[in-house]
């Protein structure tokens, strides 16, 4: 597979596939969207959009323009089969690790991380996940579906299996979700309450990071398929994501940003720095 630097690339991430540490890449897909479609258009906007934001971090005293990262741009899927979309994402973060590189994926709906999650974990035995989100996506199935943005942590249980999955900011989803989480995952409800001490539990264990941005309030991020009220916000989700500063993060990616959703790209400038703040810190934990 061969891997070619993408011609418009986020900010600042514009090195080539052999010198970088990170490979950044796009999984356009919404295909199994339960309300509002969208999410195929992220990568292209977010970096469209990114030029619109500094290199520099004041939150962590960093720039991209001493980092080595590599864009690829976005893959080309099959719209009209989710298996197939979800082989080719696998085989592209497969090549990435192999690499001994760390893959960053840019949603896309959800479902795109079981995609990546299935490469991962062919390389990292004990592999954790921890997820940010506003809903459970714990049902066995959607509407006979066993492959949805509705089931994709259910589905990655069925890879690392019981205590390695840990959600936090869940406001939604149905009772039976709730129920069934209580024997499998770790599900914090509402917020990141315990993020720290499950920092502590998993250090020195691969980590699987993803951030499903409908976690944030509709207030603060409004361009998103399926808004649900009583988010977290900005600042929080970051404050988050920093006291995962010293984990082994080895893939990570956002998603379910739906840029017409939001005509005024304060939604996508959010996911833009947010995603500089991931690529900043997770690019100099290692």
């Amino acid at each position: 597979m061969e891997m070619n630097k993408n011609i418009h690339e986020f900010i600042g991430c514009d090195s080539s596939y052999k010198d970088s540490k990170i490979a950044i890449f796009g999984a356009p897909f919404d295909g199994t969207t339960s309300y509002r479609p969208g999410t195929r258009f992220a990568g292209s906007t977010i970096r469209n959009e990114s030029f619109g934001i500094e290199t520099y971090s004041p939150y962590l005293d960093l720039d991209l323009t001493d980092t080595k990262i590599f864009d690829g741009g976005d893959l080309e899927l099959a719209f009209g089969n989710t298996s197939k979309v979800l082989d080719a994402i696998e085989e592209y973060t497969n090549k990435i690790v192999s690499d001994n590189k760390t893959p960053c994926m840019i949603g896309g709906e959800h479902l795109v991380t079981l995609g990546a999650v299935r490469a991962v974990a062919n390389h990292y035995e004990d592999l954790h996940i921890i997820t940010f989100d506003a809903h459970a996506d714990l049902r066995d199935h959607y509407m006979g579906e066993k492959l949805s943005h509705a089931t994709v942590m259910r589905r990655c249980w069925e890879i690392v299996g019981d205590n390695k999955i840990f959600q936090f900011g869940i406001r939604s989803g149905e009772k039976e979700e709730f129920e069934w989480a209580k024997g499998h995952v770790f599900l914090n409800k509402f917020d990141f309450t315990g993020i720290e001490s499950v920092a502590q539990k998993l250090s020195g264990k691969p980590v699987y990071l993803s951030i499903d941005l409908d976690v944030l309030d509709p207030s603060a991020f409004p361009g998103t398929g399926t808004p649900e009220a009583g988010g977290v916000t900005f600042r929080e989700l970051l404050s988050a994501i920093h006291s995962l500063s010293k984990l082994n993060i080895v893939a990570f990616d956002i998603n379910e940003l739906s840029p017409i959703y939001d005509q005024s790209g304060a939604s996508t400038a959010l996911a833009c720095k947010l995603l500089r703040e991931l690529l900043l810190q997770i690019y100099n934990q290692k």
